[in-house]
């Protein structure tokens, strides 16, 4: 507050404001002091995001989301990976975007087509396919992308770090929403996506089990951001009510 409203009209995503909630702890809540996180807990989390979607769900929202993407590195990441990603994701100096739902992909999230091949000869991988209904999308600097490296199903799965710059990634357009637009939303296009072993998170195989232990944390954060915004509802109706009086009765009488 008081900005909401304004960030939601001029489709504004207030990266700034992010930064300076970074550098209140808020952008690696649940990511280890050594690597600028704040070492809270989950209930610590969901007081915290309940408290900040009472003035704006649609921000608070997208640092849910952000905080998804360093709490997988922190939990599935090599010590190197924390070492090397973490700190510019605490501070917010990288902006992040997670990266599963797919045009004919969304709650069955084990059929998702995206691939992850090793290029001959190298130990890269390259990924081919289409995110949607990214959060960040086309804004984020890095994004934890879910693609297939083996088998059908859950099992073949697996995560990777992809860098906004790497070439043969783009975005598509700006999806035009019903509120939520402080955030952007697109789809996210790999093209024969170039990504070294070394931002592999976690196993191959392991990623499917990665992006479902995000949304059990995911699911909670969102949750608590809607029972902050209804809370602001119920006051702002409460407020209107105490105030105003038709036919010389107060509302709130009624």
């Amino acid at each position: 507050m008081p900005f909401a409203a304004q960030w939601d009209e001029q489709k504004h995503f207030p990266v700034e404001v992010l930064r300076k909630a970074a550098g209140l702890g808020f952008g690696g809540l649940y990511c280890g002091h050594d690597v600028g996180g704040s070492g809270l807990s989950r209930a610590d989390g969901a007081v915290i995001f309940e408290a900040l979607a009472y003035a704006d769900v649609s921000t608070t929202a997208y640092l849910t989301i952000h905080n998804m993407c360093a709490s997988l590195i922190e939990r599935y990441g090599t010590e190197d990976q924390r070492q090397d990603f973490l700190r510019e994701l605490t501070s917010m100096d990288l902006l992040a975007s997670y990266c599963l739902t797919e045009p004919n992909s969304g709650s069955d999230a084990a059929s998702l087509q995206t691939t992850a091949r090793r290029q001959a000869g190298s130990t890269d991988y390259i990924l081919n396919g289409e995110k949607a209904f990214i959060s960040g999308g086309g804004a984020a600097d890095v994004y934890l992308v879910m693609a297939r490296t083996g088998e059908a199903g859950p099992k073949g799965i697996s995560c990777f770090y992809v860098d906004k710059d790497s070439k043969g990634l783009s975005f598509g357009r700006q999806e035009d929403k019903l509120g939520w637009r402080s955030q952007p939303t697109s789809s996210v296009i790999l093209d024969d996506v170039r990504v070294p072993e070394r931002c592999l998170i976690g196993k191959e195989g392991e990623g499917f089990t990665i992006a479902m232990s995000a949304l059990d944390g995911g699911r909670i954060n969102i949750a608590t951001c809607s029972v902050g915004g209804a809370q602001f509802c119920v006051d702002a109706a409460q407020g209107y009510v105490s105030t105003r009086k038709q036919v010389n009765v107060w509302q709130s009488h009624h």
